[in-house]
């Protein structure tokens, strides 16, 4: 017998949905879980081939903010995808928050990002950009007070943020490796 969900019940609903869910489990006993969900979403790293160079994003997570005290975290772009697909949900969203326009997506993967807890099933992309590429402000959406730094480094030093464990988003941290290794002329120094 296969498990199965035979109730849920929304616990909370707003930015995202917090679910209780009763599980009919293959011997037959009952469990309750609880499960965040908001659906899909990405990543994507950009890089410019020819500076050897990679953007990032510096922003508020409440979470780092709740559990560490972290006021801010250093990331590849992301963002949810709701009516689009992943790639046209890309690119407006590093538009929004690096304020650079990409080139063609290199999709590498898709990867649950907490299957423990929540829906989220994250998207995975490299993206080559240029600095002729840029054009608006950048900083993330003024009405949802995202306040995004961009921070463009040498792909090389984000790899030696990433070993010394100043980078420690998961999805940066994949995104960097499948980068290295598709491209690990971008990580001389």
């Amino acid at each position: 017998m296969k498990p199965e969900i035979i109730e849920t019940k929304t616990l909370f609903s707003g930015w995202t949905r917090l679910l209780s869910a009763r599980i009919r489990l293959p011997d037959g006993k009952i469990a309750v879980r609880e499960i965040e969900d908001h659906g899909r979403a990405f990543a994507v790293l950009p890089y410019d081939e020819k500076r050897r160079t990679i953007l990032l994003v510096r922003l508020l997570r409440a979470p780092a903010l709740f559990a560490e005290n972290v006021a801010d975290v250093l990331e590849a772009p992301a963002g949810i995808i709701e009516e689009e697909d992943a790639e046209d949900a890309a690119r407006q969203e590093l538009l929004e928050e690096t304020c650079f326009q990409i080139g063609r997506l290199e999709r590498v993967g898709a990867a649950w990002t907490s299957p423990g807890l929540s829906t989220e099933k994250l998207d995975l992309f490299l993206a080559p950009y240029t600095a002729e590429g840029r054009e608006g402000p950048g900083g993330g959406v003024a009405t949802e007070n995202e306040n995004v730094t961009t921070v463009e480094l040498k792909a090389s030093a984000a790899w030696a943020m990433l070993e010394s464990g100043e980078l420690d988003d998961l999805k940066t941290l994949t995104l960097l490796l499948f980068l290295r290794g598709r491209r690990p002329d971008l990580f001389a120094s």
